[in-house]
């Protein structure tokens, strides 16, 4: 193992206006942190994250995250970013240690790469990366003699001469270990808050004769720290941009880029097509020539080829295979699983519940806690009774049955195959396969006492 990074995320992050630190707060569906992390280069194979700061919400941000390899350091007192790397270096082992702050989630893994790669190339002790800015106001600045850097001047320090310059600092760093043994101890407090300054270690080394390097970014966004709600929000929309472009790219067809949200960790296969207004997230993954309409809302859930999800639609956690057909109005929750060719139509609700191939639900229906086979129809009004105020019960309807409108399934039942349940009755009991089940109360006509002799009555002052 040759190199090792270390996250700085112990600071507070107090212009975000939060309690919660600012690495944690999300973008496309990951915390900031994760984005950072997504971004350190292959080699680098141990990852230390330093806390301090709401570390419980940090650790718990990780936690919910496949992160390979990530340790944690605490950093007692926040005393700057010098005082971070002290707290890390002992429980490092690597002769290079790169240093990226957590809130710098527009960074690309092929310019920490690059970096990594120039700083091993040519043997240099301190590698800094670096960035032009039309606007550099509050960064600081670098200070070169010819090519050489020789040291990185803060705002609040510069002369106006020095304000001039355009090329930052970013804070991201990679060091040879050597010479950190050496030179973080000779680290000097900063008035008037006693902190120690990760950027005093430029000039330190350039004193010395130690060789210095840099590595500038050629997109300016990469820069970017997020420091304020603001900065988030803008930080959205640029990684929001690159997810829809890559998408575009292999053949997703967004048919308004501008008003389709779609998260990190979503997968759509190619011609596929996304409506606007639309919101997919978390893992969700969707295969070849779906059309997901206006309105409509994916989480965490699976769909296979030429799935047609129509206008507002709630799909959460959920499975639906090839070729099934949900909305408008519909809401898959949590444990659906939709087989082969189901459709569902509007304000019909699913909940836990798998329906075989090419059954459909086509309207005002709740489906919670059931399985249905193969070729049920559900007629409208249809509800699975599945709580009775204490559990949960499970309704079992066999394949090719006929539910007909308004029908009640008092959980726990079972319908076996190819029975027909006729309109408005309440089963309460089990059904055998191919019977008519009915429960129905007998209707009562009565002569004559229709809406004319209720007007009759009506003018006549009776109620």
């Amino acid at each position: 193992m040759n190199i090792e990074a270390v996250i700085l995320a112990a600071g507070k992050g107090t212009r975000m206006g939060s309690k919660h630190p600012k690495v944690v707060h999300k973008i496309l569906g990951m915390p900031i942190i994760i984005h950072v992390l997504m971004a350190l280069p292959r080699r680098v194979e141990r990852k230390w994250v330093v806390t301090g700061h709401g570390e419980e919400d940090v650790k718990a941000a990780l936690a919910s995250q496949t992160c390979r390899r990530v340790s944690f350091v605490r950093q007692p007192k926040q005393l700057g970013t010098g005082d971070a790397l002290s707290a890390a270096l002992p429980h490092t082992s690597a002769p290079h240690i790169l240093v990226v702050p957590g809130d710098m989630p527009l960074l690309k893994k092929s310019s920490l790469e690059a970096l990594v790669a120039l700083h091993l190339s040519q043997r240099w002790d301190l590698t800094l990366l670096t960035v032009e800015l039309d606007n550099p106001k509050g960064y600081g600045r670098i200070v070169r003699a010819g090519e050489k850097v020789t040291a990185i001047i803060e705002e609040h320090e510069a002369t106006p001469s020095i304000k001039d310059l355009k090329e930052v600092n970013t804070g991201v760093y990679i060091f040879s270990r050597q010479l950190l043994i050496r030179a973080l101890p000779e680290l000097q407090p900063h008035t008037p808050n006693g902190e120690y300054y990760l950027t005093d270690l430029v000039s330190w080394a350039a004193n010395r004769g130690i060789s210095v390097g840099s590595s500038t970014l050629e997109d300016q966004e990469e820069g970017m720290g997020v420091n304020t709600m603001e900065q988030l929000a803008a930080a959205t929309q640029v990684l929001r941009k690159r997810k829809n472009l890559t998408l575009m790219e292999a053949g997703v067809n967004l048919v308004d880029p501008c008003s389709t949200y779609i998260e990190t960790g979503v997968k759509i296969g190619a011609d596929s097509i996304v409506y606007p207004w639309v919101y997919i997230q978390g893992t969700t993954e969707m295969g070849e020539d779906c059309e997901i309409h206006c309105h409509s809302k994916l989480v965490d859930s699976k769909l296979g080829n030429r799935v047609e999800v129509l206008d507002s639609c709630v799909i959460e956690e959920s499975v639906l295979e090839d070729e099934v057909r949900v909305g408008p109005m519909a809401h898959l929750r949590p444990g659906t699983h939709l087989k082969k060719r189901v459709k569902i139509g509007n304000f019909v609700e699913v909940k836990k519940s798998s329906l075989g191939e090419d059954s459909k639900a086509s309207h005002l229906s709740y489906i919670g806690d059931a399985t249905l086979g193969k070729g049920v129809n559900v007629g409208a009004g249809t509800i699975t009774c599945n709580y009775d105020g204490f559990h949960k019960h499970q309704t079992h309807i066999g394949n090719g049955v006929f539910i007909g409108s308004d029908t009640q399934f008092i959980a726990p039942v079972r319908v076996e195959s190819y029975a027909l349940i006729g309109a408005g009755s309440t089963i309460t009991k089990d059904v055998p396969g191919n019977a008519l089940a009915l429960s129905r109360s007998p209707q009562k006509v009565v002569p004559g006492k229709g809406m004319a002799y209720r007007r009759e009555k009506h003018k006549g002052g009776e109620s």
